[in-house]
């Protein structure tokens, strides 16, 4: 509205160098003309049919980010292979908290991974992270939910969610299973990840195959889907024993986060279609 309004005034300033710089009535008309239209907010459909418009651009450009959290409740969310949230996973501090259950991956009855009820193909996904010491859970991208696989990491790569305290950061390959790598197939590098009860900002970027891990401001993992390089990469790891067609990784799926079994906080989270 603000931007028609000075339109107006703008378009009455032209009409007033149209006339006779001399002719005081008409300069008082045209202005008493412009302040009566600007305070009727516009003053004709064309006015309105324009300010709409703009409007509309404006929420747009706003609504470009999918607000996937709002720090309130879980709508949207739900438990793989469930149509309900899992009930251990609670709004805490304007967090989504999983308290720890100490039954390792998925152990409790009332747990579970969760996907975001929405696929996507390519995307900048946004969140923020912390962990309890010796902690352990991940994010999961273009995940499948099917009822051959029972766990979501049997078709989604994973950007590794870890404290130092726990026994993977040191198994794997040159830490590869580290924070913000792409989990046992390529480390993050730098290792900036922060410490327990801290909080992590992360990202998941994927176009057209190329993905990328960035963490705490830094790109921390690069890689290409569906190359040569990837299949032979996928083929000398664990992934091909836990299902055989792993590397296919879709070109379209969900967004989810673990539970380990251990006390983990995310928040701000977002997504953009790109």
């Amino acid at each position: 509205m603000i931007k028609t309004k000075f339109k107006l005034i703008q378009k009455m300033r032209l009409l007033i160098r149209l006339f006779d710089a001399s002719n005081l009535a008409t300069i008082i008309a045209v202005m008493f003309i412009a302040s009566f239209m600007v305070s009727c907010g516009g003053g004709s459909k064309e006015y309105a049919e324009e300010e709409a418009t703009e409007e509309a651009t404006e929420e747009v450009a706003q609504d470009e980010w999918i607000i996937m959290f709002d720090g309130e409740s879980t709508e949207g969310w739900r438990g793989f292979g469930m149509e309900e949230m899992p009930s251990r996973w609670q709004v805490v501090d304007g967090a989504l908290h999983l308290p720890g259950s100490g039954m390792g991956e998925a152990g409790a009855d009332d747990g579970g991974d969760i996907l975001y009820d929405r696929q996507f193909e390519n995307f900048h996904f946004m969140l923020e992270w912390k962990l309890q010491a010796g902690g352990n859970s991940g994010i999961f991208y273009l995940g499948q939910e099917t009822e051959e696989y029972d766990y979501i990491w049997k078709t989604a790569p994973e950007m590794q969610v870890l404290h130092p305290e726990h026994k993977d950061w040191n198994l794997g390959t040159d830490g590869n299973r580290r924070a913000g790598s792409l989990y046992d197939l390529i480390a993050a590098d730098p290792q900036n990840a922060k410490p327990a009860g801290e909080w992590n900002q992360v990202e998941v970027i994927v176009d057209n195959g190329k993905v990328t891990h960035k963490q705490n401001g830094e790109t921390v993992v690069e890689y290409e889907l569906w190359t040569a390089e990837w299949e032979e990469m996928v083929a000398g790891s664990k992934f091909p024993a836990l299902n055989e067609n792993w590397a296919k990784v879709a070109k379209m799926g969900y967004l989810g986060l673990q539970d380990h079994g251990d006390s983990v906080w995310y928040r701000n989270m977002k997504v953009k279609e790109l």
